[in-house]
């Protein structure tokens, strides 16, 4: 997070303990969808981000038919700029949600 100015650095620490704990509330109840984020289904991913806050930007991944294997394999690049979304949201987005889900999911096929 070097690059980012002060005031984002701030703005996505301070919201990461929010994040973090809606992450590994979803991964690990099951709500009615696979645990494993690469079997979601676009609905499940679309879901995920709606019940994180991001009303508006689900749709982004809706109408971009983002599944739970497209979600894995998305870069910091494909979020901020892809997706078409505004700055801030897609930073969190992406370092709250995407990445913590690329890595779980890393993390638990590696065993």
């Amino acid at each position: 997070m070097g690059i980012l100015p002060l005031h984002l650095r701030h703005w996505l620490h301070h919201t990461n303990t929010k994040c973090t704990s809606l992450l590994s509330d979803y991964v690990s109840v099951e709500n009615g969808r696979p645990l494993d984020p690469a079997d979601w289904a676009v609905i499940d991913v679309v879901n995920y981000f709606r019940t994180a806050g991001f009303e508006e930007q689900a749709s982004a991944f809706q109408e971009q038919e983002i599944d739970g294997k497209s979600l894995l394999l998305m870069t910091r690049n494909d979020v901020l700029t892809g997706l078409s979304l505004k700055l801030g949201p897609a930073l969190k987005i992406y370092e709250y949600h995407v990445k913590p889900l690329q890595t779980q999911h890393l993390k638990n096929n590696s065993l």
